[in-house]
This record gives C-alpha cells, sequence and structure tokens, in this order.
C-alpha cells in the first residue's frame, strides 16, 4: 500500500534557478585569462600547458553548461507540469462537488 508522495515545488524552482545563477557565473568567469605570453611563463614548454589546460577547461565548462542548462530547464518544466495536473485534479474534484444536478455521486 502507498502512502503517496509530495513533491516540494518552491525547492524545484529553487534548484533550477541555482543552476542557472552558477551558468551565468560559469560565463563571466573563463580561464583563457590565465593564458598569457609565452614569455610571462619563462617557459615555452609550460606556456603550452597552460594553454592546454585552458583549452581543455573551457570545453569541459560548455558541456557542464550544456547539461546544466538542460537540468534547469526539465526542473522548470516539471513545476509546471505537477502544477497543472493539480489543477486539472481540483477542477474535476470541484466538478463533481459542485454538481447541482444528476445522480449524487455519494448516494451508491
Amino acid at each position: 500500500m502507498s502512502d503517496g508522495f509530495r513533491v516540494d515545488l518552491p525547492a524545484l524552482e529553487k534548484a533550477s534557478a541555482g543552476i542557472n545563477m552558477t551558468l551565468e557565473d560559469l560565463s563571466r568567469a573563463k580561464i583563457d585569462t590565465l593564458q598569457g605570453e609565452s614569455s610571462a611563463y619563462g617557459h615555452d614548454g609550460l606556456a603550452s600547458a597552460v594553454r592546454d589546460f585552458c583549452d581543455r577547461w573551457e570545453i569541459g565548462v560548455e558541456h557542464l553548461a550544456t547539461d546544466g542548462q538542460e537540468v534547469a530547464e526539465r526542473l522548470s518544466q516539471s513545476v509546471q507540469d505537477y502544477r497543472r495536473a493539480d489543477t486539472g485534479a481540483a477542477d474535476r474534484l470541484n466538478g463533481i462537488l459542485q454538481r447541482t444536478t444528476g445522480l449524487d455521486p455519494a448516494a451508491h
């Protein structure tokens, strides 16, 4: 027998907003600012390693941002779907309880 379940819609909305804020912060904090002139590192090999690291880091961040955006969108869509289902169920229940004609559904 099921005890039912509860969905904390404000928590889903907060999670979605938090992901979006993090993605916005990530878009402003580019790691490519670490890449300087090779002479700033004093060694061509080190400068090349830093460039390679920054390039790979940016690719990883882009993938995370894409995945994060998808998660945020799905959380928002879930909130909308739950609200639509709750409203539909309430409307059906109210329609039954407020019916003024026909058989009494509680009489059976």
